[in-house]
C-alpha cells in the first residue's frame, strides 16, 4: 500500500518567509482536493500534515483511507527547532503533542509511550533554521524514522538524510511535502504486502518502509511558489475588504506582482543554498563526536508488526 505522508492543506497557517508572512499562506489547497488528487495519483491512504494542526485531516477524516497527522514543531534542547511528521492520531493526542513539543524530551517519551509512529523531517534542509552539532545525533537517538525522500528537497538534501538514516540504523519513509495539489504524491511511503490502513499504519510503526517518487528540482520548486502566489491573489481579493487590514492586505499581494517577473531567480537562489546548506548540515553531522556514541531510545509500550 502507498501514502503520501507529507502533505500541506490551506490549514497549515501563514507562510514562514519574512516577505510573505502577513499576505500569504503556507497552501490553498482544499482538503477534499488532496483526498482525490492523492487517489487518482495511485495512492492507497490518505493523510494531510500541517503545521502543528489536525484541522485539515478532521476535514477528511470521515472519508475512507484517511487517517490523522500533523507536522510538528519541536523544540530541542539546544533551542532550535525540528519538525516531526506524526501520523495516525486523534484530537486528544494532538492537543497532549502541542502542549509538550517546546520539551523534545518530554514529546519523544509521550510519543514512545502511546507507540506513535513519527519521523523526521528533512533533517537536512536549512528550513527550520539554524543547527547544532549535537541536534541530529539527539533526534535520531529518539527517532521512529526519517524522511530520506521528501519531494520538494533536492537529491542532494535526500542523499544526505538517506545516509544518515542508515548510519543510525533508521528505517526511511518518503513524502511529498506538497504545498500545491501539482506536487501530491509525487513521492510517498510504500509498505509491502500491506492491505488494509492498520496493516499500512503497522508497517509504518515496524519500519517495513520504503520511500519510492522523485526528489524535488528548480523547476517544481519555482511552479509551486508560483502558484502559492496566485492563490493569495484570489484569496485576498475575492470578498468585500470589511477591515483595513483585508485591503492592506490585498494590496501588499498585488504590490509583489512585478516580482512574479523575476520569481525564477528568487528560487534559484533559495534552491542553490538548500543544496549548499544541506550538504554543510550533513558534513557537520557526520563529524559530530556524539554521532559514535549509542544513544539510548524510548522503548515502546507495545510491539507492532506488519502482516
Amino acid at each position: 500500500m502507498r501514502c503520501d505522508l507529507h502533505v500541506h492543506s490551506k490549514c497549515s497557517g501563514a507562510a514562514d518567509l519574512p516577505l510573505l508572512r502577513h499576505l500569504s499562506r503556507e497552501s490553498y489547497s482544499e482538503p477534499l482536493d488532496i483526498y482525490w488528487t492523492e487517489l487518482q495519483r495511485g495512492m492507497d491512504l490518505v493523510t494531510i500534515t500541517d503545521h502543528d494542526t489536525i484541522e485539515g485531516a478532521l476535514q477528511i477524516a470521515h472519508l475512507p483511507h484517511v487517517f490523522i497527522s500533523e507536522e510538528v514543531t519541536c523544540r530541542l534542547p539546544t533551542g532550535t527547532e525540528l519538525h516531526l511528521g506524526v501520523f495516525d492520531i486523534d484530537d486528544r493526542r494532538h492537543s497532549r503533542i502541542q502542549a509538550i513539543c517546546d520539551d523534545a524530551e518530554a514529546l519523544f517519551a509521550y510519543l514512545a509511550e502511546e507507540d506513535l509512529p513519527f519521523c523526521v523531517n528533512h533533517p537536512f534542509s536549512p528550513l527550520t533554521g539554524r543547527r547544532e552539532a549535537s541536534d541530529l545525533p539527539f533526534a535520531f537517538g529518539h527517532a521512529r524514522s526519517v524522511e530520506a525522500l521528501n519531494g520538494m528537497m533536492p537529491a542532494a538534501s535526500n542523499e544526505g538524510a538517506r545516509a544518515a538514516a542508515r548510519v543510525a540504523g533508521l528505517p526511511a519513509v518518503g513524502g511529498s511535502d506538497a504545498h500545491t495539489l501539482a506536487s501530491a504524491g509525487r513521492a510517498y511511503t510504500e509498505v509491502p504486502g500491506a492491505r488494509t490502513r492498520e496493516e499500512f499504519l503497522a508497517g509504518l510503526r515496524a519500519g517495513h518502509t520504503i520511500p519510492r517518487g522523485r526528489s524535488g528540482s528548480y523547476a517544481r520548486l519555482t511552479g509551486d511558489v508560483a502558484r502559492v502566489f496566485v492563490g493569495a491573489l484570489r484569496e485576498n481579493g475575492a470578498h468585500a475588504f470589511d477591515s483595513v487590514s483585508d485591503l492592506a492586505r490585498f494590496l501588499g499581494v498585488a504590490a509583489l506582482t512585478p516580482v512574479m517577473g523575476v520569481m525564477p531567480l528568487l528560487t534559484v537562489f533559495n534552491y542553490a543554498s538548500e543544496v549548499f546548506l544541506a550538504g554543510a548540515h550533513h558534513r557537520r553531522y557526520r563529524t559530530s563526536p556524539r554521532q559514535l556514541r549509542p544513544i539510548e531510545r524510548p522503548v515502546p509500550v507495545r510491539a507492532a508488526g506488519a502482516a
